[in-house]
C-alpha cells in the first residue's frame, strides 16, 4: 500500500490526473486507480508506472551486484570491467 501512495504522490506532483497517468503508462483507468489504492498487483504495471512517472533509474538498485567473496573474484571483476572500457583511437598525425 505504501508503494501505491508513493505512486499517487508522484502523479500529483506532476500535476496529472489519474486518467492522464493511466494513459501515459498504457493501462486502464481502473487499473491505475486500483494500483494507487492497493499497490501494484502486477510487476508489468509497476514498471509501466515507473517509466510514465520517470522513476526507472531506481530499477538498477533493486538487484545490486553482490560483493566479491574473495580477492581473486574482485580482481577478475576488475579485469572484466577494464576489458569493456572503450578507448579512444590514437590521434592522426597532421599531414605535412
Amino acid at each position: 500500500m505504501e508503494l501505491g501512495q508513493a505512486i499517487r504522490a508522484r502523479r500529483i506532483g506532476r500535476g496529472w490526473s489519474q486518467e492522464e497517468a493511466a494513459t501515459r503508462a498504457g493501462m486502464g483507468l481502473s487499473t491505475w486507480k486500483r494500483m494507487e489504492a492497493r499497490g501494484p498487483s502486477l510487476v508489468e504495471n509497476l514498471i509501466n508506472a515507473a517509466f510514465a512517472l520517470s522513476c526507472e533509474e531506481g530499477f538498477s538498485q533493486l538487484f545490486p551486484v553482490p560483493a566479491a567473496t574473495s580477492l581473486d573474484e574482485l580482481l577478475q571483476r576488475q579485469a572484466a570491467a577494464a576489458g569493456k572500457l572503450r578507448q579512444r583511437a590514437p590521434r592522426r598525425k597532421a599531414a605535412p
